[in-house]
């Protein structure tokens, strides 16, 4: 079996500068599994690691999409078998790095989507819908067909709400129920999935942090940027925290002020909601930063300890 190795957890909790570490100790190569890392132009918002960052370590899925360009789970799942193929060809470990947690299920549990992913025609309409109707006229469709997964998805996850209605629609089943069916699967890697997590304050902190450092860094001037590039507020990109409230600030719906403020309250939910996630899944190692003094070198060595390959 394949070796592979995971390292999540919520936004902003200091994966990116571990997982370089674990990269250069175990002879590892970076796959991203962030859905807005795969964008060019987008490096402010998404927190992208630079070049010199990654200390000489490969990295794929990163700036392969231009801003205009759609990006989904199928699509991810495509790319990540890809770079895999590849890391093992050179003799080294894949490290799947990111919060994403339905694009790393996809991967690990090889979830098949191949029910889904043709006729786009079904898709295309429900978005039409939710841009002239509003995201709720979609959510109430849902609770009607499949209130499992209305109970599960929020209002606001568009792209999710989407997917379970044109998987309805396509083969007559839940999603919630092919998702169980689908989480049963035994994944065909030997796996260590590592969870980073930190105290709530702590994390709510380096949140705030980060968001301060995007806004002084030029997050505004890379939006103004990308609407010159001709990017529109319904691209799949402009999904993004950070890129959506300053992109309505931009269209003069709200002011900087109140901007800055709701990408900090949307992060934070989202931190919320990935924790939420990490806690359904099995096979999960969970690492607290706080029982480790936030000591990158101290947590390393506790992720070494586990991969008794």
């Amino acid at each position: 079996m394949n070796k592979l190795v995971i390292l999540t957890g919520p936004t902003a909790v200091g994966k990116s500068k571990l997982s370089i570490e674990l990269a250069k100790k175990i002879g590892g190569e970076i796959i991203s599994a962030d859905s807005m890392q795969v964008y060019k132009h987008m490096d402010i918002g998404t927190d992208k690691i630079s070049p010199e960052k990654m200390e000489g370590v490969t990295h794929y899925l990163i700036d392969i999409l231009e801003p205009t360009e759609e990006f989904n789970v199928v699509l991810f799942q495509k790319k990540v078998k890809e770079a895999m193929k590849r890391i093992y060809q050179n003799g080294h470990i894949p490290i799947l790095v990111g919060g994403t947690g339905f694009y790393i299920q996809a991967v690990l549990y090889d979830i098949d989507f191949t029910q889904t992913d043709a006729d786009t025609s079904f898709r295309k309409g429900l978005e039409q819908i939710a841009l002239t109707e509003g995201a709720s006229v979609l959510h109430e469709r849902l609770s009607m067909v499949d209130p499992e997964s209305a109970k599960a998805i929020p209002e606001g996850n568009v792209k999710r709400v989407i997917r379970a209605l044109e998987y309805f629609e396509k083969t007559g089943k839940k999603i919630s129920e092919h998702n169980k069916e689908q989480h049963e699967r035994t994944s065909p890697y030997d796996f260590r999935y590592f969870v980073l997590t930190d105290d709530r304050d702590e994390l709510y902190r380096r949140i705030e942090v980060r968001i301060d450092e995007m806004i002084k860094n030029g997050l505004v001037e890379e939006c103004q940027n990308l609407k010159k590039l001709g990017v529109t507020n319904d691209m799949t990109s402009m999904q993004g925290l950070g890129y959506r409230e300053v992109m309505s600030y931009l269209d003069g719906k709200t002011n900087l002020e109140n901007a800055i403020y709701l990408i900090k309250r949307n992060t934070r939910h989202f931190a919320k909601r990935q924790l939420t996630w990490f806690r359904r899944e099995k096979d999960v190692i969970w690492l607290d930063k706080k029982a480790y003094n936030r000591e990158d070198a101290l947590v390393l060595k506790a992720i070494c300890s586990k991969l008794n390959w």
